[in-house]
């Protein structure tokens, strides 16, 4: 609904700011776009956690899901490019999923085994489902909506978490994230600017 009033209120404030009475409706239509896409409220995440409980589930879930994904892409992929990218996946949750269990051992916190949540099932599934042409495609956009959320999750108990020892891992995942982030950017770039194939 706040998307919809930011949209209905850009274009009002378009449509009345236009110094140019007889601008035609497809510019002005444009224009409006143009002011509700600056003004757009991001999509919102469910709540990252800050509690250690919350942030291990969520943490091994995005873990597990990443590493399952991976493993489903490598078995179908044709490109060589995105088969590295899924190897890079297994190996770097592999070890942030021993970081977070490390940290939680040293707040002498038990860590109790991941299970994916409903959307991280829907996606493995979509994963497993697609045909070998689509499965590059349909990975590499699941990879960048779970990467986005890991980054948010990360980032915030880094910030905001209730215990120093996962706090501090959470701060050193970061990085790591981004840079997968960085990595996705180049495999999903357009045709002509990606070399990597």
């Amino acid at each position: 609904m706040k998307q919809f009033t930011l949209i209905a209120v850009a274009a009002m404030l378009s449509a009345c700011g236009s110094g140019d009475k007889e601008a035609p409706a497809s510019d002005t239509a444009q224009q409006s776009t143009e002011a509700a896409n600056d003004m757009a409220v991001p999509v919102v995440t469910p709540a990252t956690p800050t509690d250690a409980a919350g942030y291990i589930a969520k943490a091994g879930a995005g873990d597990l899901w990443e590493i399952q994904s991976s493993q489903a892409l490598l078995g179908k992929s044709a490109r060589d490019d995105v088969k590295a990218f899924a190897r890079m996946m297994i190996d770097n949750h592999g070890k942030s999923t021993a970081k977070v269990k490390a940290a939680a051992a040293a707040a002498s916190i038990k860590v109790p085994p991941p299970a994916l949540d409903a959307d991280q099932q829907r996606a493995l599934d979509e994963i497993k489902n697609a045909s070998a042409a689509d499965v590059d495609a349909v990975y590499l956009r699941n990879q960048r909506t779970a990467h986005d959320a890991a980054l948010a999750l990360h980032r915030t108990y880094a910030t905001s978490g209730d215990t120093d020892s996962l706090k501090k891992a959470a701060g050193e995942i970061v990085p790591v994230v981004e840079k997968h982030i960085a990595e996705l950017e180049k495999l999903t770039a357009p045709a002509g600017t990606n070399n990597a194939r």
